[in-house]
């Protein structure tokens, strides 16, 4: 789209990730005029979905959480055809799987767990303590305890080290992307209260209907999309094709790229994630549930056709399995080797689909955390995303709600 020189916007946007959408659509609800500008060729930043040999395949394994209240808010949830991941999880260990789920949802599991002597009763009665603490105590409550890191916080809620190691530490290793439990207990204690009080789904069409959904309701003409910022200039932000004048500008992009354009802002450290699709002629997982290892030989796996057959175009499996980091051929080998154990099926004939490594997928989240931060960053400048709360959809689309109300409230 061409501008008309000369012309100067009330506020242009830089990143059309979901704090920047969300953003971009409050300061346009409001009556200002928005550009929105987005470096890539479509929208959603790390939420996106790419389409390999007939294949869904989003960019690094993704949930989406029904409870989120920015996603309520804002998400028409019907349109996104989504299905449901099984609330509980599947650990493999060297003595079999333990299936750990939902108390409120499926209580005869703990008890099969406490009668086969598989968990000592402690942890079952710590873990439903815990549960029922996040399903009804307000948020608000959660938000204001002392915060330390998780692995602290589970100790001090009654859990004995071996089921920490067992079960809290694998699970959330794929939750946090690291693997000590170094990541906020503020942070968990929400990110567990969002899982009890929701519904972990997959959309028909892949994560990235999720962002195509919010950039379908802006105004027409606000997004350019394939127009990457080179700097900011004193009056605005320039381009490839030239400067683009506002009276405000937000930097709604991932951490290091926010960085660069706003000399002296310190990024957090953020987390790299690997992700391997294989293609499976019989689903080695006969269910929609999430598999990891006690061992974190990889983060976690699950059959996506499981939860979206439509995910596969030609009626074979397609399962995901995400590792930290950037792992080279002879750690993917390891890797499928673990897979076959975990899945208890032969794992050679496995077809690779397709590779993705996520750098940024995550802020790293050590306490003490601040759950929101101001946007404003300078006169006229404003920051804002998941790295400036919490790392998590709410909070990428929170954040830019609130740079939205913040430059409504200096440019008024």
């Amino acid at each position: 789209m061409a501008e008309t020189p000369g012309v100067r916007h009330d506020v242009v946007v830089v990143g059309a990730g979901a704090a920047g959408l969300a953003c971009a659509a409050d300061l346009a609800a409001a009556g200002l005029d928005v550009r929105l500008l987005e470096a890539e060729d479509t929208v959603g930043g790390r939420i996106r979905t790419d389409r390999v040999n007939g294949f869904t395949t989003d960019r690094g394994f993704q949930v989406f959480n029904t409870s989120y209240p920015q996603v309520r808010r804002r998400l028409d949830l019907p349109a996104l055809f989504l299905r449901p991941f099984t609330p509980g999880v599947l650990v493999h260990t060297d003595g079999g799987r333990l299936r750990l789920a939902d108390p409120t949802r499926r209580p005869r599991d703990g008890i099969g767990l406490l009668a086969g002597r598989r968990v000592k009763p402690r942890d079952l009665l710590a873990f439903g303590a815990l549960s029922a603490r996040a399903v009804l105590a307000p948020a608000s409550r959660l938000r204001a305890r002392p915060d330390v890191t998780t692995r602290t916080a589970l100790a001090e809620a009654g859990f004995s080290e071996d089921f920490v190691e067992t079960f809290f530490r694998p699970f959330l290793s794929g939750v946090f992307l690291e693997d000590s439990l170094e990541t906020s207990a503020r942070f968990f204690h929400l990110v567990w209260r969002s899982m009890l009080r929701g519904t972990l789904c997959l959309p028909r069409a892949g994560i990235g209907a999720v962002p195509a959904q919010l950039a379908a309701g802006l105004p027409r003409g606000m997004l350019l999309t394939s127009s990457p910022v080179t700097e900011l200039g004193p009056d605005g932000v320039v381009l490839g094709s030239g400067e683009l004048r506002a009276r405000a500008v937000v930097v709604a992009t991932g951490a290091g790229a926010a960085a660069r354009l706003l000399p002296g802002l310190v990024p957090a450290p953020e987390r790299i994630v690997t992700t391997l699709y294989h293609a499976v002629e019989r689903s080695p997982l006969p269910e929609p549930t999430l598999l990891v290892d006690a061992r974190r030989r990889f983060l976690n796996t699950c059959v996506l056709t499981e939860v979206q057959p439509g995910y596969s175009g030609d009626g074979r499996s397609l399962v995901s399995t995400s590792v930290l980091g950037t792992p080279g051929p002879v750690e993917e080998a390891a890797v499928l080797k673990a897979l076959a154990e975990a899945y208890g099926t032969d794992t050679g004939t496995w077809e690779p689909v397709h590779r993705v490594t996520v750098r940024g997928a995550l802020p790293a989240m050590a306490p003490p955390l601040s759950l929101s931060r101001t946007s404003r960053f300078a006169p006229g400048r404003y920051v804002c995303g998941d790295h400036r709360a919490t790392g998590s959809l709410q909070g990428a689309l929170a954040s830019g709600s609130r740079a939205a109300r913040e430059v409504i409230a200096d440019l008024e």
